[in-house]
């Protein structure tokens, strides 16, 4: 009793903000039964019901929903997901913990993914973002030692790398900067074979996986890559500022045109999703090859009219991940599908997802239904009117590393200060929040969904950069080994 008291104590900060994320789960679980759904959930159901590759998502997610077929439950699907953003918050404050971090900042950078509102409604939802971002902020945790990386760490950031591009494709980019930090520990010390080896497994790991989903998605559609969208969404998201006038395009291009300016033009996912989009108009089905190739020309042909509109849409969007409040976008549809329901969504109406539904209705052996349970949901609606991250909180995050090394550099005047070991680690983790924010931002267009997997990363980041542990690259922060009878650590 005296060292769980004892452990209590000294984790007692984290264990308060966990046991009311555990019950803010709960009460979800309670209020809303057995999930929530978002459009993008049929699609994944389909794909785990008939395992195919997708032409727009990558089919992570859905075996991840095959693996949980045998309980025919998609409750049980949510319970794995609160509880996947609960392990979140656990890595996180260990992680911080172990490198040196005071207790109530390891705590303090937990709070966004344990009691954010928004967080907690995207792990009730079905898709994909939970298991993403618990397979990122895995990776980053890893690297957050930092120590030197032996060929099994490296094996194992491939693999987690790997799961998370096959889950969504915006992990594709965090392989380079993985790759990179493996490079850059490797040459920092100085084991030519060390850094080789380590360097082989990263790649290994990363790239047999995706090469056989590859394989896969060829041989169902005769088409290299791991989805098939990618000039649809560009086509989209040059929608944005696209002047045919500008671009002159040819005669099988110009279909594509919209006559309207651009600030009366609807926002991208319309040109996708809407049957009076142009593409959508095309013969066959949007996401055909022939259709695809026609996007992405599309796509292409207008960054090079436009590259400094381009440029500043993607930053338009980018900024928008640090508004203060949550204005309405990209449209009201997407907006109310993140915020708890007053009442049960309709059954859909669209083909793709009305077959979705019925064969979800055979993974739950049972009627589709969505349950709206008073008081409980009227708690969880309440709680989201106020505990969110504001996006000018994100962005102080996202400074805070920045300032620390500046300070760091002023302080000690030499650049190994910016550059020990655990401070390369707190990069990495920084800059692939701000990948996993300004990739969308590029490629397709803003989403609050889109924002959700950066902050935890964003949370670590700026914790590791004001913990004042050892951030030599040589020097490891001591780990506790032993238990005695008046302490008990972690």
């Amino acid at each position: 009793m005296g060292r769980i008291a004892a452990w209590t104590r000294r984790h007692g900060w984290f264990l308060a903000v966990f046991a009311l994320g555990a019950a803010l789960r709960i009460v979800t679980m309670a209020g809303y039964r057995p999930a929530l759904w978002f459009p993008d959930s049929y699609t994944y159901v389909v794909t785990a019901m008939r395992p195919r590759p997708d032409l727009v998502r990558p089919a992570g997610y859905s075996m991840f929903l095959r693996l949980l077929e045998p309980f025919h439950s998609f409750a049980v699907v949510t319970l794995v997901q609160h509880l996947s953003g609960l392990l979140v918050g656990v890595l996180i404050y260990v992680t911080v913990r172990r490198a040196g971090g005071r207790a109530w900042v390891a705590a303090l950078a937990s709070v966004p993914v344990l009691l954010d509102a928004y967080q907690i409604q995207l792990e009730h939802l079905l898709v994909s973002d939970s298991l993403f971002t618990l397979l990122v902020v895995a990776a980053c945790c890893l690297v957050a030692r930092g120590r030197a990386v032996s060929p099994r760490t490296a094996l194992a950031l491939g693999l987690l790398l790997a799961a998370s591009t096959l889950t969504r494709t915006v992990g594709l980019p965090l392989i380079a900067v993985f790759g990179l930090y493996v490079v850059w520990r490797g040459i920092r010390e100085g084991s030519r074979r060390r850094l080789a080896r380590a360097l082989g497994a990263f790649l290994l790991a990363a790239l047999v996986p995706l090469g056989a989903y590859g394989g896969w998605f060829y041989a169902t559609y005769h088409r290299i890559g791991l989805v098939g969208s990618n000039g649809v969404f560009l086509y989209s998201r040059t929608m944005m500022f696209a002047d045919c006038a500008a671009m002159k395009p040819p005669a099988d291009l110009a279909v594509l045109c919209d006559p309207r300016p651009p600030s009366a033009r609807p926002s991208p996912p319309d040109y996708i999703w809407n049957t009076a989009s142009p593409l959508v108009r095309q013969p066959g089905i949007t996401f055909s090859q022939a259709n695809d190739a026609l996007a992405n020309r599309f796509g292409m042909l207008a960054i090079r009219s436009r590259p400094l509109d381009f440029a500043e849409s993607v930053l338009t969007e980018f900024a928008r991940s640090f508004t203060f409040g949550r204005p309405v976008y990209p449209d009201e549809a997407t907006y109310e599908a993140y915020q708890f329901p007053v009442t049960a969504p309709p059954p859909p109406d669209r083909a793709p997802a009305v077959t979705g539904a019925a064969l979800a209705e055979r993974y739950e052996r049972g009627p589709l239904t969505v349950t709206v349970a008073e008081p409980y949901a009227g708690w969880m609606r309440a709680y989201q009117d106020v505990a969110f991250l504001p996006g000018a909180a994100l962005l102080v995050l996202l400074l805070v590393p920045p300032a620390a090394a500046l300070a760091r550099l002023r302080a000690r005047g030499r650049r190994e200060a910016a550059l020990g070991g655990g401070t390369l680690a707190a990069w990495t983790v920084w800059l692939t929040a701000v990948a996993l924010l300004a990739a969308p931002a590029a490629t397709a267009a803003f989403d609050y969904r889109y924002v959700l997997p950066a902050a935890p990363l964003a949370c670590l980041a700026a914790a590791l950069a004001v913990t004042r542990g050892r951030r030599d690259a040589g020097e490891r922060t001591p780990e506790p080994v032993e238990m005695r009878s008046d302490q008990a650590v972690l």
